[in-house]
Parts: structure tokens; C-alpha cells; sequence
């Protein structure tokens, strides 16, 4: 089994890569090294029916639950993939396609893009599916990236992130393009 960035899993240098992004030098003494962990054992989806007090006068579900649940979603996955607790570090936007109203299931599928040192992106598709049909439309797109902390609320190493198909691998590779545009902003820089 191969980590995303191309390392065997349990080699020696699988740990040492810029990519994963964990170093001996980083370890408190006496730690152990995460081992890495399938986008597959992370993969959540969460179904709900949208009631009337979810909706807006217009009988479609308010934005801001819509947020509260993509986070929600996220951070299951996350939770999944570091086996520890994780806050909600940024989210990069937020689109909002089309509506779900009143009776329809919302219906959010998260999954674990990339692992960086303490944090890690997730992505969330949010689709409205009508109960009578069966017919999905994709309504909402969001990437959120969330830090694995410690009881005490301190940052710690997440595992590196197995990749099992290529489109694992490829929504791999675009997170850390996502990642270098969201520290620029956050630093001012170009990216």
C-alpha cells in the first residue's frame, strides 16, 4: 500500500517526505508516528429530511444550516481519519448551486483530501434528493480544513493519507493548490 505522495506504507522515509510533512525532528520524545489511513475509512455521508423550521419563507433550506451541516459532515471525516478531536480551521468557500426544500432529504457526502502536519482537507458535496423520484441534483460544494488537537486543545501530527484511486489521487494533488492559495491569503502573499 502506497501513501498519496508515492511512499510505501512502513518504509522508512514514508515519514520523511515534504508531502506528509512529518519529521523525527517534529515528534515529541517517546511518540509514536501516525500510520497512514485510507480515504475510504474516513468517507462519511449524512442524510436528513428538511423540515419547515430548516426553511426560509420560500421553502428552501437556510444557508446557514446548510453550513452548520456541511461542518458537521466535515468534521466527521476528519474525526475518522485522525482518531482524535479536530476544529474547524478555515472553510475556502462555500457554493451554493441549487436549492433543497421542505420534504426533500439533503444528503452530505465528506471525504478526506489531504493530510498536512496537524491539519487536513475535506471536502463536502451536499446533493437535495427528492423522496418521491429518487432524483440527486448537487447543491452545495464546500472544502474546509480542520486541525487534530489534543485534550488540551494543542495541534497534533495527523496520519499521511492513503490514496486508493485516482480520483483520490487527484483531489490530492489539487488540495495542495488549494493549501498554498489559502496560507497566501492568510499571509498576503501571491500564491
Amino acid at each position: 500500500m502506497r501513501f498519496c505522495n508515492g511512499s510505501l506504507v512502513g518504509s522508512s522515509n514514508a515519514f520523511a517526505t515534504q508531502d506528509v510533512n512529518l519529521t523525527k525532528k517534529r515528534q515529541p520524545a517517546g511518540t509514536r508516528e501516525p500510520a497512514g489511513r485510507r480515504v475510504s475509512e474516513s468517507r462519511t455521508e449524512m442524510v436528513e429530511v428538511v423540515l419547515p423550521q430548516d426553511a426560509n419563507v420560500l421553502g428552501n433550506i437556510l444557508g446557514g444550516r446548510v453550513m452548520h451541516l456541511v461542518d458537521i459532515a466535515g468534521a466527521i471525516a476528519a474525526h475518522r481519519h485522525c482518531r482524535s478531536h479536530v476544529v474547524t480551521a478555515s472553510v475556502d468557500h462555500l457554493d451554493f448551486r441549487n436549492p433543497i426544500l421542505i420534504g426533500e432529504l439533503i444528503v452530505l457526502k465528506a471525504s478526506v483530501n489531504r493530510a498536512f502536519h496537524t491539519s487536513l482537507e475535506v471536502g463536502v458535496k451536499v446533493f437535495s434528493e427528492n423522496v418521491l423520484s429518487g432524483e440527486r441534483k448537487h447543491t452545495t460544494s464546500a472544502y474546509l480544513t480542520y486541525v487534530a488537537v489534543d485534550a488540551e486543545g494543542r495541534p497534533i501530527p495527523v496520519p499521511p493519507l492513503v490514496c486508493e484511486t485516482a480520483e483520490d489521487r487527484r483531489r490530492f494533488r489539487d488540495a495542495l493548490a488549494r493549501r498554498k492559495t489559502r496560507l497566501a491569503h492568510r499571509y498576503k502573499r501571491t500564491p
